[in-house]
């Protein structure tokens, strides 16, 4: 299994599209590796295409667009939208312990419309 987190330093980025680098996990038994990559220039679709050519299965976020949900869901990668900030080792380990608490986060999309994304905090 792969899990992708978008990333500001250690820390979830709070809106996936405009995350500074993602942190790839691959898990292989009880054994889990960590990459980090910078991802491509957003544009609709980019970033769920390469996650999809990384062979991620599963995206870990605080929040994302409708667009992009409907990307992610084309390439068959999970969704687990709304996680609080948090270093991203943490997310992921709660994640596959299956104690990590969402209360998930989507927002419109485009600029200016008021997310709280793109690089604002809420």
């Amino acid at each position: 299994m792969k899990i992708a987190v978008p990333i500001e330093g250690e820390m979830i980025a709070e809106h996936f599209g405009h995350a500074p680098q993602f942190a790839i996990y691959t898990v292989e038994g009880d054994t889990l590796k960590k990459e980090l990559l910078v991802p491509p220039p957003h544009e609709p679709g980019v970033i769920p295409q390469w996650l999809s050519s990384l062979g991620v299965d599963c995206i870990l976020c605080g929040m994302l667009g409708h667009r992009a949900v409907a990307f992610f869901e084309e390439f068959g990668i999970k969704i687990v939208s709304g996680v609080p900030p948090m270093p991203a080792d943490e997310a992921v380990a709660q994640f596959l312990a299956g104690t990590l608490r969402v209360t998930p986060r989507f927002c419109g999309g485009g600029h200016g419309h008021g997310c709280g994304g793109h690089g604002h905090r809420l």
